[in-house]
């Protein structure tokens, strides 16, 4: 019988004892609430870390941002006065295609009415108007009995029509005189396509350098001594009127004398002015 070798006893012995020593060791045993129990620590954990990121550092600057509520804003209500030039009357009164009693009538302003004046007249005595009636859209007002309301600086000079002529000629006729008193008759014919309504007259002695003046709103001649003839309110359309200058207290016989004479179409030196001078030795 073959005999076996010590060596191989001795790992026989070896497998027995490994064998028994495994079978000792105790198992661990597995707790089902450790990932559940894991998982809670983790979230609180992170929780934790997110509530400390949240508050600065005890030394930490804080600014802090006001909220600014805003107010409504307030809208004050503003009537403005009114600008626009008006024009109202305290006497009924025409509006025509020009500026003066000659002119077509193509309106009338009332009392009690106004209109927007739109232009007014280089001489500041006639406005450019809307026409208060129906009919043409603009036209001339005299300001006599005007009452003016608004602001007139901005309104612009308006031009009249044309093709109205405004004109006279005037001629020496001789001396009058009565009574320590010597004076020039003057004849005035019209050639104007409008009549005439005052006039200013001045005569003047160039000899002795006197002169006398003045002004009215009709045409009146002093037949010698006979006194003033009845006077004439308006010289027409290619009418003729006489009229006698003021008096000197001193013969103007051989004098050397100038007459300057002015007409115009409206009573007072208003509407269309022309003038024209004379001279001549009595």
């Amino acid at each position: 019988m073959r005999k076996k070798s010590p060596f191989s006893a001795f790992i026989v012995i070896l497998l027995l004892i490994s064998l028994a020593c495994a079978q000792s060791a105790p198992v661990p045993t597995t707790d089902p609430n450790a990932a559940s129990t894991a998982i809670v620590e983790t979230i609180a954990a992170i929780q934790i870390q997110g509530t400390a990121s949240a508050f600065p550092a005890s030394d930490a600057t804080v600014t802090f941002i006001p909220t600014v509520t805003p107010f409504p804003t307030q809208t004050l209500a503003f009537t403005p006065t009114s600008s626009t030039p008006m024009i109202s009357v305290s006497v009924d009164t025409f509006c025509r295609t020009g500026p003066g009693k000659d002119f077509e009538k193509v309106g009338i302003l009332l009392v009690g009415e106004e209109t927007e004046i739109v232009g007014r007249h280089a001489t500041g005595q006639y406005w450019y108007v809307r026409n208060p009636d129906v009919g043409v859209d603009f036209c001339w007002m005299s300001g006599e009995y005007a009452t003016i309301t608004g602001n007139t600086l901005v309104l612009l000079i308006q031009t009249p029509p044309a093709g109205v002529n405004t004109d006279f000629e005037i001629s020496y006729l001789g001396m009058g005189q009565c009574s320590g008193a010597w004076w020039s008759d003057i004849r005035l014919k019209s050639i104007s396509d409008q009549v005439f309504g005052s006039m200013s007259l001045t005569i003047r002695d160039l000899d002795t350098n006197t002169f006398r003046s003045t002004s009215t709103n009709d045409f009146t001649f002093v037949d010698g001594c006979g006194g003033p003839q009845s006077p004439v309110d308006i010289l027409i359309q290619g009418g003729t009127v006489r009229i006698s200058t003021p008096d000197f207290p001193y013969n103007l016989n051989a004098h050397n004398i100038s007459t300057t004479i002015t007409l115009c179409t409206d009573s007072d030196l208003r509407g269309a002015c022309v003038n024209k001078s004379i001279s001549y030795i009595p």
